[in-house]
Parts: C-alpha cells; structure tokens; sequence
C-alpha cells in the first residue's frame, strides 16, 4: 500500500514540474524573430503573421507545412516537390514568409495604410474580407490564438525581441562582406545586420533564398 502511494506521488510531482510545449508554443519560439522583423520591414502585426501560420499549417504539421513549407496556405505551382498538390511548394520557410508579404502588399495594398501595426483585429478582419479564406470564422479564429497565446505583445515596440540583439564587432554595420554559418537565413541575416533579404538578394544577384555554408555574401 506505501509503495502506491508513493508511486502516485511521484507521478504526480513528475506531471506538475515538466510540462512539454504544445506544437504552438514550438513554432511560436522557433519564428517570432522572423515575424518581428517582418513587421519592423513591412509594417504587418507580428501577431498576425504567427496567427495566420498557426492557423494555416496546424502550427507547422501540417502536409503543405512538412512537404512544401508552405505555412500560409498560398496556392500556387508546387514544382518538383515530394507532393502534388495546389498549394505552392518553397525551397524553404523564409522563401513562404517573403511570398506571404508579397502576396499581402499585391491583393491587400489598402491593409497598410487602413490598419496600425498593432491592430490585429482590424488586419484579420481585413484580410478575411479581401477573400484570402472561404471560412466566416476565419479571422475570429486566427485571432482567437492570438490571445491565447498573447501574440499581440510581439506588436508593441517596447517588447520587440528586436532590441536585445546587439552585434558583435565583427558583426557591424560596417561590415562589408559575411560568410554563411550553419543556420544561417536571409531573414536572420537581415536582422542581424538591419538590412533587409530584398537588399542582400539585390547585391548579390539570389533568385531564391537558398543558402551554402561558408558562401560569402556581400552586405
């Protein structure tokens, strides 16, 4: 009977003092840098760039997500890619991010000037409107995770992740050239070096946002 008790016990220590992250709260750590700086370049709610490819890619599960990193439910050719299908296929996630700004800035052009960057509501009410989603509940439902997972507070400048990310020497403005490490993105590049991906892909003559370990890149 004691030794019941006590495995109980542990059990339910254990449950309480590691709680594993949803599927959510992975993709919102691994992509808030690059929705932040999105919206610091284009003027588009952090929030609502999470939001939507929470909601569009099942938080990055899903089969477009997987096969075709397409995270916002952009359809379009796939190219040669592991799947057929009518949703647009990327070499990878920052090609889809760059594409979705795109998309927005040539169907939603009025979304910029209508709504601030810290109006999610309005943006979400604003792209459902424009005919991105089929859904009546659309944009009650992107901005229901929203709030769920506080996303809004990533759309206030004195939470920009933004400002803790200081270069290093070798790492200034002033730098002239870089060489690609592993890990490296064009999105995470221009951040670091307050540029943008349209700017380095101009100097240095991409077509896509494919990167090579140790390719030295012009800045």
């Amino acid at each position: 009977m004691l030794k019941k008790i006590i495995y109980a016990s542990l059990i339910v220590f254990l449950s309480g003092t590691a709680v594993a992250q949803t599927p959510a709260e992975n993709y919102i750590e691994t992509y808030k840098k690059v929705a932040v700086t999105t919206m610091n370049q284009h003027g588009i709610p952090a929030s609502i760039i999470l939001g939507i490819a929470i909601h569009e890619s099942a938080s990055g599960t899903s089969r477009i997500a997987k096969y075709l990193n397409n995270h916002f439910g952009l359809k379009g050719k796939s190219g040669p890619k592991p799947i057929k299908s009518a949703y647009k296929g990327y070499d990878n996630v920052d090609d889809c991010y760059v594409d979705f700004v795109s998309f927005l800035k040539n169907q939603f052009t009025g979304l910029f000037t209508r709504y601030a960057s810290d109006d999610y509501r309005g943006w979400a009410m604003g792209i459902q409107r424009g005919g991105y989603a089929h859904s009546r509940t659309w944009a009650s439902q992107v901005t229901a995770i929203i709030k769920k997972y506080k996303l809004n507070e990533l759309d206030t400048p004195s939470s920009s992740i933004l400002q803790s990310n200081v270069s290093t020497p070798a790492e200034s403005e002033e730098t002239s050239t870089y060489n690609v490490r592993r890990g490296d993105t064009l999105i995470r590049i221009a951040e670091r070096f307050r540029t943008t991906v349209k700017e380095i892909k101009n100097k240095n003559g991409l077509t896509s946002s494919m990167l090579n370990i140790g390719q030295s890149l012009h800045l």
